[in-house]
């Protein structure tokens, strides 16, 4: 079956805009995706017709509005396989489920003489907070390297891990790189030497099915606006006997038991135990509906569709002098490259006045830029609304620059 793409691209208003005077290529989905009429309607109908504050209250709309929270819950926890619902915690997204780990179950866990492995390809949201952790309480970040061809050097990883890791955090799919790790092979080895998982899923999950269980990883985080819903919202899962011993994060209302102030304050069971404050109900809402979107349209008929448009666009841009392509061919979602010796944001300049919206600079991903010996570079995203003549535009776009600039 031909995977409807001038269907979805209807429902999604921005496609259909232009920018400078040409049709909208919208290449950068892998910093944030674009919204659906059905995203967007989902939200706005809540704060039309629904909205309340959630959790304790009385009356019909609170009510309302928790169970509608809870059902998200429970979606998402369908969405990657989750055991649980109660596994899945609302975060503000992959950053904040990073940091909360780091600074719930690593300050407790993580001491003095251990060691936390991360790879050279992470986001600087998976790298930072461990360092940052390290720092405080004195142990070592260890990091597996990088070949020339953008995979891991997976046959170092068993010299990195001994009895005094606590953790091994690395990412699914490269954000720079459209690299997807063996991360259950990774897992496996890991846990040998009983260190936890984390996964950062933030450039997968839009892309193809994720089973956490079939994983076996620990944790896992990602974002709901890369997934084709609103900003602002998250989800870390845990496994449940460590997402239960964790000790909160941050304090304030929703995240406790009881509260005395002569004898201390009890906390609630996880997840509630970690979110704390007034949720992003709205955005929680949002989510939700991306989910059923995505849901809809069948992963695997989006994966299928997405490997054929990949395949025609690594092949389309063989065709443009000087390109560097940075990555294995294998790939999800991204395209990473540099023309000649111009700059990358001198590039994407140029193709914004045709209309064609490309990441620049060095997408949270520092070290990896210092492998590549390269100040930044050019990113453009293909997911399930791209399309190949849109391909061809970023195609003939880097020639029409080529022959400008020389």
């Amino acid at each position: 079956m031909t995977f409807p793409v001038q269907k979805v691209r209807a429902d999604f208003p921005v496609l259909a805009r232009e920018v400078n005077g040409v049709p909208l290529a919208y290449l950068d989905s892998a910093a944030s995706a674009q919204k659906p009429t059905q995203v967007i309607e989902a939200e706005a109908e809540f704060y039309r017709h629904g909205y309340a504050a959630v959790h304790r209250g009385i009356h019909t709309l609170s009510a309302e509005a928790t169970q509608r929270m809870e059902n998200v819950r429970t979606l998402a926890a369908a969405f990657i396989n989750a055991r649980l619902p109660e596994e899945l915690v609302f975060v503000r997204g992959t950053t904040e489920g990073i940091n909360l780990v780091a600074n719930s179950w690593g300050t407790s866990q993580v001491g003095a003489g251990d060691n936390i492995v991360i790879t050279a390809m992470e986001h600087h949201a998976n790298i930072v907070p461990w360092q940052m952790l390290c720092e405080r309480v004195g142990a070592e970040l260890r990091v597996l390297p990088l070949n020339p061809d953008g995979t891991l050097q997976m046959e170092a990883l068993p010299g990195l891990l001994d009895q005094r890791t606590r953790l091994l955090a690395v990412t699914h799919v490269s954000n720079v790189l459209g690299t997807e790790n063996p991360v259950a092979e990774m897992t496996a080895l890991a846990h040998q030497h009983g260190a936890k998982v984390l996964v950062d899923g933030a450039q997968v999950v839009m892309h193809h099915p994720v089973d956490v269980q079939a994983l076996d990883c620990d944790f896992y985080v990602f974002s709901a606006h890369k997934l084709y819903g609103p900003t602002g919202i998250g989800i870390l899962y845990a496994k449940e006997d460590i997402l239960q011993a964790m000790p909160p994060w941050e304090g304030g209302g929703s995240m406790i038991a009881t509260v005395s102030l002569t004898e201390g304050t009890t906390w609630a069971k996880a997840p509630w135990r970690f979110e704390a404050g007034t949720p992003n109900t709205g955005g929680i809402i949002g989510f939700g509906a991306a989910l059923e979107y995505v849901s809809a349209l069948d992963l695997n008929a989006i994966a299928q569709y997405e490997t054929t448009l990949m395949e025609y666009a690594l092949d389309a841009l063989a065709a443009v002098p000087e390109l560097t392509v940075y990555g294995p061919r294998n790939r999800l979602g991204v395209i990473a490259f540099n023309l000649g010796q111009h700059h990358a944001y001198d590039v994407g300049s140029f193709l914004d006045n045709y209309g064609i919206a490309v990441r620049t600079g060095h997408h949270c991903a520092m070290p990896l830029m210092a492998f590549y010996q390269v100040p930044a570079m050019c990113r453009a995203s293909l997911v399930m609304y791209n399309t190949t003549e849109e391909v061809d535009r970023l195609v003939a776009g880097l020639k029409r620059i080529h022959q400008l600039l020389g």
